[in-house]
């Protein structure tokens, strides 16, 4: 079993251990300690990662027979002395991350009896999902509670206990494993089992701020940042509003409504855009099915457009198989090739059909019905038409 420095002194960034083992592995070695400061993957906290002996550490992982694996970029010399250095900055981040979950969760029961069901500690942000869903102003006050244990800057302590001493204590949720327990104990607020690693005061976890939630499985998913992660965010939504403002030329408290007459505004363009192209279409459709071919049974119209969208396109193929006795295929110049393609009420002509078969061909994706299908086609624009030739009729 690996002695973790971790459990009592996650502040300790360097230290030095013997190599219990090195096992080849994929070009990697998988070695084991007497003693170890790296955090394995568990508990929704990732992995530290560092150097040990010169070596990277890429993984570290926590075996059920309680030795720590670290996968590392070379070999290293079993019964030798090697030093071990904590990439620190991964390390504090998810100290501030872990502490701050606990408190926000913690904050969450206390203002609205909401109960967090799991943590997960990413890159960039950390979720809490919570076992029922959440509403804006219940997000607010659990914010603000967690926010002021922060700047009360409470001691938080380490400490173990046996499972019979644990069934005892207010922990806040029902522990996963038995044995002794490592419980994080934040002063006066926060009872909980875990292994993770955290700071020591509350203030060190810096700003806890609620970057978004969503629905999630019957509750509610919230998303936070705490410490310099929190002030990246600020930085970004910061620079992203700004630009807004500099953009639209309103006020930042007008940005909201600026944006509402902009998508009223867009909504009125479109509908008479859609109006002038369908008014378009009708004009066109005429003179494509003049130029049109008949290949019996029906009037085949092929139709190129440069950089027109797939709707534009569904637009004139409905114009020209309104016209009785006629099939369109209009296809696009963009990659793959969009490609609509639709009949006249009186024609015997399967679209759908059609459309399976040329993706089946040459590549892509699409379907629809009988009378009208659409898609996108993975070949070059003249092989398109070429395929159309031979095949619509």
């Amino acid at each position: 079993m690996t002695h973790r420095i971790y459990y009592t002194e996650p502040f300790t960034a360097t230290f030095t251990a013997t190599v219990a083992s090195s096992v080849p592995v994929d070009g990697r070695a998988h070695v084991t300690l007497d003693t170890t400061a790296f955090y394995p993957t568990s508990g929704g906290q990732p992995f530290d990662t560092g150097t040990l002996g010169g070596r990277r550490v890429l993984d570290v992982v926590d075996g059920d027979d309680g030795v720590i694996t670290h996968v590392v970029d070379g070999p290293l010399e079993p019964g030798h002395e090697v030093t071990g250095v904590v990439d620190w900055p991964r390390r504090f981040d998810h100290m501030q991350q872990h502490t701050g979950q606990h408190v926000l969760s913690a904050a969450f029961e206390r203002t609205c009896a909401a109960r967090t069901a799991s943590f997960h500690l990413g890159t960039t942000t950390c979720t809490i999902d919570l076992a029922r869903e959440v509403t804006p102003a219940e997000i607010a006050s659990a914010e603000a509670l967690a926010s002021q244990v922060v700047c009360e800057d409470r001691p938080v302590q380490v400490r173990f206990a046996s499972e019979t001493e644990a069934a005892a204590l207010p922990l806040r949720k029902e522990p996963a494993r038995g044995g002794t327990l490592r419980l994080v104990d934040v002063k006066d607020f926060d009872l909980s089992a875990c292994g993770g690693t955290h700071v020591s005061q509350t203030g060190q976890i810096g700003l806890i701020a609620v970057s978004g939630w969503e629905r999630f499985k019957g509750g509610s998913r919230v998303a936070f940042v705490c410490g310099r992660r929190a002030l990246v965010s600020h930085r970004h939504f910061r620079d992203v509003v700004t630009g807004l403002v500099r953009q639209l030329t309103v006020a930042q408290d007008e940005l909201g409504p600026a944006v509402e007459r902009m998508q009223a505004e867009a909504r009125t363009h479109l509908k008479t855009i859609r109006q002038l192209r369908e008014a378009a279409a009708e004009q066109d459709a005429a003179a494509l099915i003049s130029a049109g071919e008949d290949v019996g049974g029906f009037r085949r119209v092929l139709v190129t457009r440069t950089g027109w969208d797939v709707a534009a396109l569904k637009t004139l193929a409905t114009a020209i198989a309104a016209r009785p006795g006629c099939v369109a295929v209009v296809a696009g110049d963009d990659t793959p090739v969009s490609l609509v393609v639709v009949r006249a009420a009186d024609v015997a002509f399967d679209a759908g059909a059609w459309m399976k078969q040329i993706t089946g061909v040459l590549g892509g994706r699409g379907g629809g019905r009988s009378e009208s299908a659409q898609g996108g086609v993975t070949a070059t624009l003249e092989q398109v038409l070429a395929f159309a030739r031979d095949s619509v009729r």
